[in-house]
């Protein structure tokens, strides 16, 4: 079965994290993405190691484990843009194309003539995607954008975190580049809404997608509490703002999760903790009063939940319809059973270590599944293959592009 996006070819010209990011997910549908890179060095995430991908005999690959969470389903070429037969070849790749994805500086593409108005000229049905650290116009689109520094700069951090007074209070970054992975869910969306406007207009357009805009637009319910109050909210550890108890409680031997949702959930906690008369003080009856209360009621069950394994507390909070649960490692996360049942790690042929390892896209389709059809490609692995299928070019005059290091 074809997947759903089979008729889609995609110029990949990103490299990093947002933009390949969103092209995996496209690829991951069944678009043909084809991933340009740099002669001799490629995508640098490809060398942001230890770790690295290892052999079957237990060697490290060159190839850094990074690269391989963005990058499968794709074909790779090696083109020297900065080459005018480089830029011929790239212009003529987007001619054949139906999406333009990267994440140049502004304007940075321009003097190759690969900026959208350029390739626009040749391909009026061209979806081009633009990813920046602050979009296309304003004060800041000079600059470079870097998923740390908007976490900061756009508010993520000074809710992450412990609150002050409290030990290891400070602001924190979330552990994955989360502002990068947001960006790159919103490109393939809005890559796939101008396809769609295109089956209706004939005609494709420009997308500019920023970082900062992006990590603005996901501050969700924590942006509408400053926006209807005009008090900035501040870090509470792993607590909710609007909803107690929703955070990590100590147990006997380690932490787990409460989160709780409702009255008739707090009711039933306290009941398992022993403590039934707790749901009926005026102070934590309503969520409203335990958010208030917040300071007096939290110390009381930190008391309770110490009491008992974490295991324990969750088959019996479990039994009764509370919400809780561990806090997994790693190695916890992909030996758990509904992590192995949903077939979230997925393993693929690979060249040079036999095999390598995938997280499974999360989308499940009931026609058009997703496939993994190819691993992350090594350095330049489709370039005779791309320029001969799409181009046309005989093994000759490739071979002559190769010695003049343009491929």
């Amino acid at each position: 079965m074809p997947g759903a996006l089979s008729h889609i070819r995609v110029l990949d010209l990103s490299r990093i994290l947002a933009g390949p990011w969103s092209t995996q997910i496209l690829a991951d549908l069944g678009a043909d993405v084809i991933k340009v890179e740099r002669p001799g060095e490629g995508d640098d995430t490809r060398h942001w190691g230890p770790p690295f991908l290892k052999d079957e005999a237990g060697e490290d690959t060159p190839v850094a484990a990074y690269y391989l969470c963005a990058n499968r389903n794709k074909r790779s070429i090696t083109v020297d843009m900065t080459q005018p037969e480089g830029q011929r070849i790239l212009r003529a790749l987007a001619a054949e194309c139906d999406v333009v994805v990267e994440n140049f500086k502004v304007g940075g593409l321009k003097k190759y003539g690969l900026d959208y108005a350029s390739l626009k000229e040749i391909n009026p049905r061209l979806v081009y995607c633009s990813i920046t650290g602050f979009g296309q116009d304003g004060p800041y689109a000079p600059r470079a954008g870097y998923d740390f520094l908007i976490q900061g700069l756009g508010g993520l951090m000074s809710l992450t975190g412990r609150p002050d007074g409290e030990a290891g209070a400070g602001p924190i970054k979330v552990g994955v580049a989360l502002t990068d992975i947001l960006t790159g869910l919103y490109a393939a969306n809005a890559i796939q809404a101008a396809l769609a406007w295109r089956e209706r207009s004939g005609y494709g357009q420009h997308i500019d997608l920023a970082l900062l805009d992006v990590q603005v637009a996901c501050l969700a319910n924590q942006a509408m509490n400053y926006l209807t109050t005009g008090k900035s909210p501040g870090r509470l550890g792993n607590a909710h703002p609007n909803i107690v108890p929703y955070q990590d409680f100590p147990t006997d031997d380690g932490y787990m999760i409460l989160a709780i949702g409702n009255d008739g959930q707090f009711a039933r906690f306290c009941e398992v903790a022993g403590e039934p008369t707790l749901a009926s003080d005026p102070r934590f009856s309503t969520n409203r009063a335990r958010v208030e209360n917040r300071a007096t009621l939290v110390p009381l069950l930190n008391k309770l939940t110490i009491q008992r394994p974490t295991a324990e507390w969750i088959r019996a909070l479990e039994s009764v319809a509370v919400p809780c649960g561990p806090i997994n490692t790693l190695a916890d996360v992909f030996a758990d059973p509904q992590v192995e049942a949903r077939g979230l790690r997925v393993d693929m042929p690979h060249p040079l270590a036999g095999r390598v390892p995938q997280v499974a896209n999360p989308m499940r389709f009931s026609s058009t599944p997703v496939q993994y059809r190819n691993p992350p490609p090594l350095l330049g692995e489709h370039t005779d293959s791309v320029l001969a299928s799409l181009l046309g070019l005989a093994s000759g005059e490739i071979a002559r592009l190769r010695d003049e290091n343009v491929i």
